[in-house]
């Protein structure tokens, strides 16, 4: 017996030590779950959807502004995209109403390096944040009326702005482009407005009371920040009609939005609040379709 186990052992250790074959232990290995390779795609803007989506929403807009009453004109730009649209944004003859306080405010804030008193400084949130028209009397009258405010148009680039005419600065027109310009001036700079006079005025305008706050701010989604100003008057000498505009800011997630909404000769303030938030709820709701994407395959051989 202890012949044939030394046997049977030999052969399996000539075997383990693989002498004369070529080749070595056979070791088992583990084959695990095959591995997903994320594929490579490209996100591209897609021109052409841009241009469908904007053509089609202008004519909804321009389809709706027919079925109301009045003059009426907007203006739109996203510093987000870069996309801008309107219809009759460069009319110019647009009162402003109480829409001119908050540039009676930012003149004054230019005139006086930022350097406002408590009481300039209480005049100017009972403008913006109550749209107080005794208060604005009496800034119009500090900043030094329709020639400075004239100077002052000029340094910020708004030229199709024209100030009320003596003591009346309700009377001020302008164009929902210019509306736009003075915005943009507020958010990003320009026309030596400092960036602290810049936060002050755009502050103001997101603390609107809640009344007031109507208006552009139908643009915006649920947790959208809005800076606005609004302005109504009746027009007794043009057939007992209102004039009704709104312009402001929204900003969120992928959007920072400027809008501006001006009417005249509306049959009263409520229908001109209901054109104006009509407009603006529909480009709220479709501003993200006007800068569409597409996915394309990486290169396989890209050049190095």
């Amino acid at each position: 017996m202890r012949g044939k186990w030394m046997i049977a052992w030999g052969m399996l250790a000539a075997a383990g030590a693989g002498c004369g074959s070529g080749r070595g232990p056979v070791v088992p290995v583990t084959v695990g779950a095959p591995v997903k390779v994320a594929r490579c795609v490209l996100k591209l803007p897609d021109a052409r959807g841009a241009r469908v989506a904007r053509n089609r929403l202008e004519r909804d807009i321009s389809r709706y502004m027919s079925q109301r009453p009045g003059r009426i004109v907007y203006g739109a730009l996203d510093l987000v995209t870069g996309v801008s649209f309107g219809q009759g944004e460069h009319d110019r003859d647009m009162i402003t109403a109480s829409g001119a306080k908050v540039d009676i405010v930012a003149a004054l804030l230019h005139s006086r390096a930022g350097e406002l008193n408590e009481e300039e400084r209480e005049l100017a949130e009972r403008m913006i944040k109550e749209s107080d028209n005794k208060a604005a009397d009496a800034m119009w009258s500090r900043v030094g009326g329709t020639d400075v405010m004239t100077g002052f148009y000029d340094r910020i680039g708004l030229r199709e702005t024209t100030p009320g005419p003596g003591t009346y600065w309700g009377g001020t027109l302008t164009s929902p482009a210019d509306r736009i310009r003075l915005l943009q001036v507020l958010v990003r700079g320009g026309g030596e407005l400092s960036s602290t006079d810049r936060r002050l005025v755009l502050r103001l305008m997101e603390q609107v009371q809640p009344d007031q706050a109507w208006g552009v701010s139908a643009a915006a989604r649920p947790g959208d920040r809005v800076a606005l100003k609004n302005g109504w008057t009746p027009r007794p000498f043009i057939r007992e009609t209102w004039a009704v505009t709104s312009y402001g800011r929204v900003v969120g997630p992928g959007r920072d939005l400027l809008l501006a909404v001006q009417t005249d000769e509306q049959p009263g303030e409520e229908v001109g609040i209901e054109t104006v938030e009509g407009i603006a709820r529909t480009i709220g709701a479709r501003l993200d379709a006007l800068s569409p994407t597409t996915t394309r395959p990486c290169p396989t051989n890209p050049i190095a």
